[in-house]
């Protein structure tokens, strides 16, 4: 089977990856022209990524991605690890008033990939390109060639490059990311694509870091990130000695926008508990410029309408078919797991097929769209009004479910495991020993002392100044 590929990024290259392991033929081609970097440090000094606006952004590999590859392509876990990626075992830095915790077997799955979005292409894109029948074409603009199929329905014929060449395939696979041009390109009898989206309110920047030489990243003595209300932000730890913290602040709120400035960017980490270690002048220096972006949305695009397909032979895989609210750090996680759902198909059914176009949209309505709706419920709760902190399901997760998990290691468990995408959005909150455990520690939010994830906002406005 011969496979074209639109898009080289992560979810690009995961679906080649896995599909080239099947003996497929896959051809990539990739818009914007991808340089020929030697190591990880000159993958992330490469700019002009215009399709993947996002590439010096924090990303999350998290558990559910590293299982994934460990069962499926250890080789590219230890081309990872060669590469100076770092596990980080969720386990092994407990708050110190978890009680009672014995380690289990399942605790083994509760681990994550320190790494930047760009070492992990690098690293991909290298064990990809050494696959037999794998071939690679950057550079060049393209458009999907569509064919009268089966019943009326379109089928995806290959495609064709902006240079006017054509290549023909049996299968061909959007990857070109959230801001693919997909539903705009097609012409279909039906009509356009259905689309539905759900704006997350946010803009948000990010600065990279490196810890200067003998210094260590300071220990972990509660959260990595918080929602304070008026603004969210987080430190996600990378590879070679690199970290990176990102802000995110709602679109309405042009006092705080002044975050998108390196100056008060670093100030704004140094007066947040979490990030102000990290920053330090003997522990860390910056090594890029405020990274912002901006047009955030949650996004699902739908190729089935009331158990017809609308084309076959085409397939969306990771941000073209499902994204979401990249701040959560789920996306390229889900899009390992979406390329590996797409592989499966393919092995069992004809890729021009009505049943492969189902068989995948059920996958992805299984995997995914679970994902897309959280996010959109957890955006939506979280748009409260300055210093509120947030209501309703927002305040049981920060006073019930994060004290729980604090201290009860089930609890723990059950949120870690969600988090990491080993277990359906809501799995924590229908197990009734967590929801006991979390409204117990609820009820207590008045007799403990607050954990302060941050300043309130004329604080934070004053420190910035």
């Amino acid at each position: 089977m011969r496979v074209v590929v639109l898009g080289a990024g992560i979810a690009g290259l995961g679906t080649a990856l896995a599909l080239g392991r099947n003996d497929h033929e896959v051809v990539l081609v990739e818009r914007d022209d991808i340089g020929s970097a030697a190591d990880a440090e000159e993958a992330f000094s490469e700019r002009g990524r215009r399709g993947a606006p996002q590439t010096r952004h924090s990303h999350a590999l998290l558990a559910r991605a590293r299982h994934l590859l460990s069962e499926r392509a250890p080789d590219v876990l230890d081309a990872l690890t060669a590469a100076g990626v770092n596990e980080m075992r969720f386990t092994d830095d407990l708050p110190p008033e978890m009680e009672g915790f014995v380690p289990e077997p399942e605790d083994d799955e509760l681990v994550a990939l320190a790494c930047r979005r760009t070492t992990f292409e690098w690293v991909l894109r290298d064990r990809v390109m050494g696959q037999r029948g794998a071939e690679l074409v950057h550079g060049l603009g393209s458009e999907v060639i569509l064919a009268n199929g089966t019943g009326g329905i379109p089928v995806a014929a290959g495609v064709r490059l902006a240079d006017g060449r054509e290549l023909r395939a049996d299968a061909v696979v959007d990857a070109m990311g959230r801001r693919s041009p997909l539903v705009r390109w097609l012409e279909l009898p039906s009509g356009p694509l259905p689309e539905v989206s759900a704006d997350t309110g946010i803009v948000y920047s990010t600065r990279f870091y490196r810890l200067v030489e003998g210094a260590e990243r300071p220990p972990q003595e509660g959260p990595i990130g918080g929602d304070l209300g008026y603004m969210k932000y987080a430190i996600f730890p990378a590879d070679n000695r690199t970290f990176s913290i990102t802000f995110a602040v709602p679109t309405t709120d042009a006092a705080l926008r002044v975050l998108l400035h390196a100056d008060p960017f670093d100030r704004a980490a140094l007066a947040m508990p979490a990030t102000a270690r990290w920053v330090e002048p003997d522990r860390s220096v910056p090594i890029t410029a405020v990274e912002v972006m901006a047009r955030l949305v949650n996004r699902k695009v739908e190729f089935v309408d009331d158990g017809r397909p609308l084309v076959t032979g085409l397939f969306a895989v990771g941000d073209s078919h499902v994204c979401t609210n990249p701040l959560y750090g789920r996306g390229c996680s889900l899009a390992l797991v979406h390329a590996y759902e797409l592989a499966g198909v393919l092995e069992v059914n004809e890729p021009g097929s009505a049943d492969a176009a189902l068989a995948f949209g059920a996958a992805t309505a299984s995997e995914l769209v679970p994902w897309y709706e959280a996010a959109v419920a957890q955006d939506a709760e979280g748009r409260a009004g300055p210093d509120s902190g947030g209501s309703g399901f927002a305040g049981l997760v920060r006073d019930g479910l994060l004290p729980a998990a604090r201290r009860d290691p089930r609890v723990m468990r059950a949120f870690l495991r969600a988090f990491n995408l080993l277990a359906p959005p809501a799995s924590a909150m229908s197990d009734p020993y967590v929801v006991g455990k979390v409204l117990e520690a609820y009820q207590e939010r008045g007799t403990r002392p607050p954990l302060r994830l941050g300043p309130a906002r004329g604080e934070l406005l004053q420190a910035i100044a």
